[in-house]
């Protein structure tokens, strides 16, 4: 699956549990409670697959799924640069201390797993928008 399809997918989920949490009057704070892995992994099992193996992607205490996607992540499906052989398909736009670029063939992509930055309660409400897609907007990068 490339990164646009899984944002574009990931969207659609996004979207369903903010809909119904709005119908049932949730406020911004109960909201981004619910997103608490802990929670989510009872309530929200399609939301990710790793839920059902009750294993975490960041290795953190309150992790947070809301931002299940980094709005400092960057990527473009046809790649971003040549580096020697390969093709950079992502990045950190912050670059991130906790991250870094993972050789996988001839492709390098970003490697998060050890970031933490957009999964606590604070840097979700500080970013908090409704529309997922919108706090995601700059995700993809286009040179041109």
């Amino acid at each position: 699956m490339s990164y646009s399809s899984w944002l574009k997918e990931h969207a659609k989920k996004h979207k369903t549990i903010i809909t119904k949490l709005l119908a049932q009057n949730y406020t911004q704070n109960e909201i981004i409670e619910y997103f608490d892995f802990e929670n989510m992994k009872k309530k929200e099992l399609d939301f990710c697959p790793l839920y059902a193996k009750n294993k975490k992607c960041h290795n953190i205490e309150s992790l947070n799924c809301y931002l299940c996607a980094c709005p400092n992540f960057r990527f473009n499906d046809k790649g971003i640069k040549k580096i020697a052989d390969k093709t950079q398909y992502s990045y950190c736009n912050i670059n991130s201390k906790d991250g870094r670029q993972g050789v996988y063939g001839e492709k390098i992509h970003q490697d998060c797993s050890q970031c933490s930055v957009p999964h606590t309660k604070k840097y979700v409400a500080e970013h908090f928008n409704l529309n997922w897609e919108q706090i995601m907007k700059g995700t993809y990068y286009n040179d041109n």
